[in-house]
């Protein structure tokens, strides 16, 4: 009831940013900014379209920017056209939103949905010094969108109509996610991983802060100062999703670590997480795609590593998302043929660790429901309508549709 007590209360009280009001139809009523096609971004304007945007051709995406500082915002869009629309909206890296938004000619609805903002700034608090995250190449050319200064949404679709939008700060309950490429924001197409699509499953009333990063460990997240800002961000009663573990067991090869030192970091983000008055939550790695062509069953790679992240959230009475298990029933029930329609294809090779947004949106789906087992108090705030979710009843793949984004990639996330 404290945890509720406090979502409450957290969201009644707004940062001390402006609130921004945009209009995008032409007629913009007083305190709105009016937005015509050619407005494309610049620091000097500090929002506008992205240059090279095909918003100007019907039916296309296009993304539109702000900046803003770190902190978590309401965002809420009034869609609807003259004729019958289809909208779509992601946040920064691809980030799920709103998910096929139909709405009649004629008519408007509007909708909202928190995004998180943030920079590579580590801001000086208690136990944690003043500083940057270590950033990747590539976190500073093609995954640049996730830690500027700005919000970036992709309106998508099959007939997008966005009329306005309104940006306001809020103080509001944050998941953090905390993990490798399987978690993390990937820039292009066909690659997602599930902390893309868990932001749609949440109601307008939680932040998720994606912090993954592909190839990485335990070791990388205190080498490169993730997980300290994380916790210069944190608030009493936020919760934060540690997955790793695809890349922790290559140390075993390098001679750097094995499932003792990996059960060692884990506690450190674990004791740091919870000394701020947060909720860690352990996630064991879901398994690579690897059948037995004789028995049509999986062959566990992780099962290590998995009973080591069961074995510490035992040990400090953590909730615990067993998505390791739950990956194994999900792969096998569609069986060693359908499963590869929850992987991408890269220069004509499927790859069995990384997922599409298929594969991306049932292990989030898994991970709500490891929520709501667990009783972590956020998964109160997912969302009514996603019912009962099981790993041996996947929906079909056949059946699954999401607007693809405009940006595709042969660069294959780090890590296997």
């Amino acid at each position: 009831m404290k945890h509720l007590l406090l979502i409450t209360t957290l969201l009644a009280t707004a940062a001390s940013a402006q609130t921004l009001r945009f209009t995008f139809d032409g007629k913009p009523a007083q305190g709105e900014i009016a937005i015509a096609n050619d407005t494309v971004y610049s620091r000097e304007r500090g929002h506008g379209f992205e240059a090279d945007d095909k918003r100007n051709a019907a039916g296309q995406p296009y993304f539109f920017s702000v900046d803003l500082p770190d902190g978590n915002y309401r965002v809420t869009a009034t869609l609807g056209s003259k004729e019958a629309s289809d909208t779509t909206i992601k946040a920064e890296l691809r980030r799920l939103q709103l998910d096929g938004i139909k709405v009649p000619a004629g008519a408007t609805q509007t909708h909202s949905f928190l995004v998180n903002v943030r920079t590579a700034n580590i801001t000086a608090t208690h136990g944690v010094e003043a500083g940057r995250v270590k950033l990747k190449d590539r976190e500073i050319s093609s995954e640049a969108w996730a830690w500027d200064r700005r919000l970036t949404l992709e309106i998508n679709g099959q007939q997008p109509a966005l009329q306005r939008l309104t940006i306001e700060p809020v103080k509001a309950p944050t998941v953090y996610l905390l993990g490798d490429s399987t978690v993390a924001d990937q820039s292009g197409e066909p690659y997602a991983s599930w902390g893309q699509m868990l932001t749609v499953l949440f109601k307008p009333t939680v932040a998720v802060s994606n912090h993954a990063e592909s190839g990485e460990t335990f070791r990388d997240s205190l080498n490169r100062r993730r997980i300290d800002k994380i916790l210069s961000m944190l608030q009493p009663g936020d919760t934060v999703l540690l997955q790793f573990g695809h890349n922790d067991q290559k140390q075993q090869k390098d001679g750097s670590g094995n499932a003792e030192t990996y059960k060692a970091e884990m506690r450190t983000h674990a004791q740091a997480i919870q000394a701020r008055g947060g909720i860690p939550v352990i996630v064991s790695s879901m398994e690579r795609r690897n059948f037995d062509p004789a028995t049509a069953k999986l062959r566990p790679s992780l099962t290590e590593y998995a009973n080591a992240a069961r074995t510490v959230a035992q040990d400090m009475k953590l909730a615990f998302i067993d998505l390791n298990a739950m990956s194994i029933q999900f792969y096998e029930a569609l069986g060693p043929e359908r499963s590869q329609a929850a992987h991408p294809m890269n220069n004509g090779k499927l790859d069995n660790t990384h997922h599409n947004n298929y594969g991306a949106m049932q292990l989030a789906r898994l991970i709500a429901q490891g929520l709501r087992e667990a009783r972590v108090p956020v998964a109160a705030q997912l969302r009514d309508d996603l019912g009962a979710i099981s790993p041996a009843q996947p929906p079909a793949p056949e059946q699954f549709r999401v607007a693809t984004s405009p940006g595709f990639t042969q660069l294959r996330p780090l890590g296997d």
